[in-house]
């Protein structure tokens, strides 16, 4: 039991790392959903967060609700599976009989997911998708779902990237008076460009602009190693 709450600790200090809890919708994200939905042919798919009381919804197509209380639900068990967690026909499966989304307005009825683990081997939540109608899910189908997840936990690790590398261009700013700028950047994520003194640059130019080093473009033997 001790080691069960030590991880379950672990796991939350994890995704609050991500810093992605209670952040707004983003493209990257509603494209994976949409996606899903398309792919799988239901009217619902959700990238979901599991916090600590609750199931937060970093993006959700064809569902309004931003988050469900994390007892009992669906996703805060399927992060615990080891393969895709498939609920067929939920009103004959005991797992999800007691489910608000199950018993509710919401009427669901087929539910699959699996776990978005990160790389080293934390489980954040869950890539799912949502049918009122029962419906098979084979194994062909399982594994379309994991490929799903893996684009979700790329994109949360490009994010986590481009924040440290805020926080290092931040923390460089401040540090180096050479550079002449008194105030934080403004950095895009998305456009990879970064907004100083009314003008935005792109990193390489950031480099070589504002901090005089030398850019290249061809792949360093040194640096290749290891790949």
């Amino acid at each position: 039991m001790l080691d069960d709450k030590r991880q379950e600790e672990e796991r939350l200090q994890v995704l609050k790392g991500y810093e992605i809890l209670d952040t707004p919708p983003d493209g990257a994200f509603d494209r994976i959903t949409a996606l899903a939905a398309r792919f799988f042919q239901v009217p619902i798919a959700t990238v979901s967060l599991v916090d600590e009381d609750r199931i937060w919804f970093k993006s959700r197509f064809g569902l309004s609700a931003t988050e469900v209380e994390r007892a009992p639900g669906l996703c805060a068990s399927a992060i615990f599976s080891d393969k895709a967690y498939v609920v067929k026909n939920a009103i004959d499966d005991p797992r999800s009989l007691a489910n608000p989304l199950v018993v509710g307005a919401l009427g669901l009825r087929f539910y699959a997911a699996v776990p978005l683990v990160t790389h080293d081997g934390h489980r954040l939540g869950t890539m799912n998708v949502i049918d009122f109608e029962p419906r098979d899910f084979n194994a062909e189908n399982e594994a379309a779902l994991v490929e799903f997840a893996g684009l979700v936990i790329d994109q949360m690790e490009v994010r986590l990237a481009a924040h440290k590398a805020i926080g290092s261009l931040t923390t460089l700013i401040k540090t180096v008076p050479e550079l002449g700028i008194d105030e934080v950047a403004t950095v895009c994520a998305w456009t990879k460009k970064i907004l100083i003194d009314g003008v935005w640059y792109s990193f390489d130019e950031f480099l070589s602009q504002k901090l005089g080093l030398t850019i290249t473009h061809s792949i360093h033997p040194d640096a290749a190693k290891g790949f």
